[in-house]
């Protein structure tokens, strides 16, 4: 594989992408966004990042505007310091055996140990235990956010390694708004989303759909992937509301195999939708909410045949559910604290027939309490406790604690130690030749010390070192057939990560984020060193925004297979009017080799052109 150095001064070339931003920045606003931004993932309530001792990051609407991505994993493997996502292709990343779409976060992933969520409700499927990444759509969300390290507190297991929590959009403005986008390009790509929202005095309603297929940069690779999302919201007083929304996902995906052995007729064909319905509350002194939600899937897959070989009779087909009741309320009774209170109950599980069979379905339920006290008003304690209760494996405890302490107006540190861990899932349990019925649940303890600095108005850093030492793990072992789920026992993470922003000027601005990891195991999907760069430089109607990826010592998950490489990437955009954008997207424009899953490479330049309109 090809060897890159990239120096640490590289660090200086970054940007913010803003779609249809103007020529002006307020430097006084970006501060105030920077240390006081309001987030909900750690606590379920509202409270300020920089009081919250958690690592978190936050990709907001304009940033997933401005991308041309669909996913929204794809937005955040850039975005974000120390997450890292694989990919097989131009786009779409499938499921089943050697599918694209897995996420780590400081080492930990894979399967489902980082926790997708939709408002808050958990997003994977009850029998493989893995998320749906072709199912999380950009023009759905308003903004993401991003715990890196355990959210097992307050949402139990599967958020050993962090929790992902995409904040839908929600109509604010009276009147009825939409836009569209079309995009073309390389390999027969296409791209297409098209959204409305609209507000009539109480109610609000959001819908939006899209269609990302393309021919692929192999033979036997084309993808395809129909998205549909429809939230509705209504004020029933000024202090309570209803909410209710539906995603649909259908997609199929072709695998043409490693390169080494390629194969046919493999594919995948899957249609899933999530139902959830809320009633919330918000005073001055409590605020809480009440969920359900359901989701399921069907699934059909052919696991094809080598060179040579039999075209298979017998498919693979399931159907899947996690469905589930969340009910929490947070108190603000005395000066300077938030209690929080809540109960979980879930069921996951399915049937499969075919190559495999499997009938199973899980019962979980949980309580929890976090208490957060600002003292001094510069120091703010966080301390919860969660007891979690799962059928198969009794009750385990799940601590957490931190504080915060703002040395001035601009700088903040925050410390931290929280326990995550994941129980088994059925696939490992019960299903095909791996499986291991006398698997036990993985922990980890993780430890987080953070920086948090603003330097003027226009300068802005965070700095944060982790240490995780986990326990348990479950791995695969041997050799096909004779091959075992097994719990290996320790592992010991540890790193940095570094996110940057400069606004140079109004119309230059700049934004980096660097991880480094050391681990004494072999991971898959999570590099040694990871680097995105990025400038946002805007002269009149026009806008350049160029880029670079830099990842070191990529751990391919096959032997001793690892890739370096440096993607530069360049997006030209030219605004004729306020409603309409004309664009020119261009990927890995020096053409590198690379590849994130062994045996798959992904493609030289992509090049794809569209246009966004606004109503």
């Amino acid at each position: 594989m090809k060897r890159i150095s990239v120096p640490v001064s590289a660090f200086l070339l970054a940007g913010v992408p803003t779609l249809f931003a103007e020529n002006t920045t307020d430097a006084a606003a970006a501060d105030t966004v920077f240390l006081n931004e309001v987030v909900v993932s750690a606590t379920k309530t509202e409270v300020n990042r920089g009081e919250i001792p958690l690592t978190i990051s936050v990709v907001n609407r304009e940033t997933l505007d401005a991308s041309t991505e669909t996913g929204v994993l794809s937005v955040l493997s850039e975005q974000v310091p120390g997450l890292f996502v694989t990919e097989k292709g131009v786009t779409g990343y499938g499921i089943s055996d050697n599918s694209a779409g897995t996420v780590t976060i400081h080492g930990v992933g894979g399967g489902n140990r980082v926790l997708m969520l939709f408002d808050g409700q958990p997003m994977w499927a009850g029998i493989f235990g893995h998320h749906i990444p072709d199912a999380y759509v950009t023009s759905d969300a308003e903004r993401v956010e991003v715990i890196r390290g355990p959210g097992s507190l307050l949402y139990g297991s599967n958020a050993m390694g962090g929790v992902i929590n995409v904040i839908t959009r929600k109509t604010k403005e009276d009147g009825l708004h939409g836009s569209a986008r079309a995009m073309y390009g390389s390999y027969d790509t296409w791209k297409l989303m098209a959204n409305a929202a609209y507000k009539n005095d109480k109610f609000n309603a959001f819908v939006s759909l899209s269609r990302d297929q393309t021919a692929g940069q192999r033979e036997r690779s084309d993808f395809y992937t129909n998205n549909g999302f429809v939230k509705l919201g209504y004020e029933l007083t000024d202090n309570w509301n209803v909410s209710a929304d539906a995603i649909v996902a259908d997609f199929k995906t072709n695998d043409p195999g490693p390169v080494s052995a390629p194969l046919f007729e493999h594919w995948a064909d899957a249609l899933r939708s999530t139902y959830s319905a809320s009633i919330n509350n918000n005073y001055d002194k409590l605020s809480g909410s009440l969920q359900v939600f359901y989701n399921t899937g069907k699934h059909t897959i052919n696991d094809g045949y080598r060179e040579g070989g039999t075209p298979r009779t017998v498919l693979f087909e399931s159907e899947d559910f996690n469905a589930g009741i969340a009910l929490f309320e947070s108190f603000r009774l005395l000066e300077g604290n938030v209690f929080t209170v809540g109960v979980d109950a879930k069921q996951w599980g399915g049937k499969a027939w075919g190559t495999t069979e499997v009938d199973k379905k899980v019962n979980e339920y949980a309580g929890y309490a976090v208490t957060q006290q600002t003292l001094f008003e510069d120091l703010t304690l966080h301390a919860g406790i969660r007891l979690e209760n799962n059928e198969n494996y009794g009750s385990e405890w799940l601590p957490q604690a931190g504080a915060t302490y703002q040395l001035t107006g601009r700088s903040s540190v925050k410390i931290s130690a929280s326990k995550g861990f994941r129980s088994p899932n059925l696939r490992e349990l019960y299903m095909f030749p791996p499986q291991n019925p006398d698997l036990k649940p993985e922990e980890m303890w993780n430890y987080d010390l953070s920086y948090l600095q603003s330097f003027g108005d226009k300068f802005h850093f965070e700095l944060t070192a982790y240490l995780a030492k986990g326990d348990n793990l479950i791995v695969t072992e041997g050799a096909y057939p004779n091959v075992k789920n097994v719990n290996t026992g320790k592992f010991t993470n540890k790193g940095i990560d570094l996110a940057a922003t400069y606004v140079i000027s109004p119309s230059l601005r700049a934004m980096a984020n660097y991880s480094y990891l050391d681990s004494d195991v072999k991971i898959a999907a999570a590099p040694k060193h990871k680097l995105f760069a990025n400038v946002d430089w805007t002269c009149g109607k026009w806008k350049i925004t160029p880029n670079v990826n830099y990842i070191n010592d990529l751990y391919l998950g096959n032997g001793d297979n690892y890739d370096t490489y440096a993607l530069v990437n360049c997006k030209i955009a030219y605004t004729p009017t306020n409603n309409v954008r004309i664009f020119l997207d261009g990927k890995n424009l020096t053409g590198t080799s690379y590849q994130t899953y062994y045996g798959y490479p992904l493609p030289g330049i992509v090049v794809l052109g569209g246009v966004d309109i606004r109503f």
